[in-house]
């Protein structure tokens, strides 16, 4: 059992949950938890229990996972849940975990909320300097709908190994200035970053790719990537199913 703690808006109709870290409990950067509400003021066909990618680094005191808030009785209790109800909490679960060997670079592939186990990925790398080098593209419709991003940009400041390319691909939406990437991740736009390390004369310590986010993206992409010769071996992925 754990107890909420605090939340807030990080993104339009997208909200982070920061709960008490249960003591001598440990998980790796990219792992899930599930979360049941106990006894919720009200439910549905989808049940009490989620399941959430752990947001935060394993260095950073408290729990946190982040969601878009769909309507749905689970997302309506847990928006109006008191600060210090308890959860249950199961796991940590999953593999999604950033490889070891170092000579390899990671790219790490996000649409929108998929965003969250690698927020947890990069500020671990941050905080542990560790020496991979890592390329996280990430596409959002608009600024306003992308969780995390100043702190992702910030985060270059502090890992010279880290690199975000943020992409928007409904900019003409947007009422904020943007002078990124604009369209969708393709290959194109990862050879563009990835000039030196995906070439064939580095084939043999090429980037191992990491893809999160909604099923269709996730097959779309993983989709993409072997059709342009990656080896599935070296591409990991995690479905957000039913966020």
């Amino acid at each position: 059992m754990t107890k909420l703690i605090s939340r807030r808006e990080v993104a339009e109709r997208t909200m982070a949950f920061h709960f008490e870290r249960p003591s001598d409990w440990t998980f790796k950067a990219g792992q899930f938890v599930d979360i049941t509400i106990i006894n919720p003021t009200e439910t549905d066909a989808e049940g009490n229990v989620r399941g959430f990618s752990i947001a935060s680094a394993p260095q950073e005191p408290n729990l946190m996972i982040t969601t878009r808030m769909r309507d749905t009785a689970f997302k309506r209790v847990l928006k109006a849940l008191p600060l210090q109800t308890q959860v249950k909490i199961e796991g940590p679960f999953g593999n999604l975990a950033l490889h070891n060997n170092a000579a390899r670079p990671a790219v790490l592939l996000a649409c929108g909320i998929g965003i969250t186990p690698f927020r947890s990925i990069v500020v671990a790398a941050a905080k542990e300097k560790l020496p991979h080098r890592i390329f996280l593209f990430y596409s959002n419709r608009r600024p306003e709908d992308a969780p995390f991003l100043e702190e992702l940009q910030a985060l270059e400041v502090v890992n010279a190994n880290y690199k975000l390319i943020a992409t928007m691909t409904q900019l003409e939406k947007s009422q904020r200035p943007w002078k990124g990437e604009t369209g969708l991740i393709n290959y194109t736009m990862i050879s563009k970053y990835l000039t030196s390390v995906a070439s064939p004369a580095f084939y043999s310590a090429g980037p191992i790719y990491y893809i999160a986010g909604p099923p269709a993206m996730v097959a779309g992409l993983k989709a993409m990537l072997i059709n342009c010769g990656i080896d599935t071996d070296d591409i990991r992925t995690e479905d957000f199913v039913g966020y």
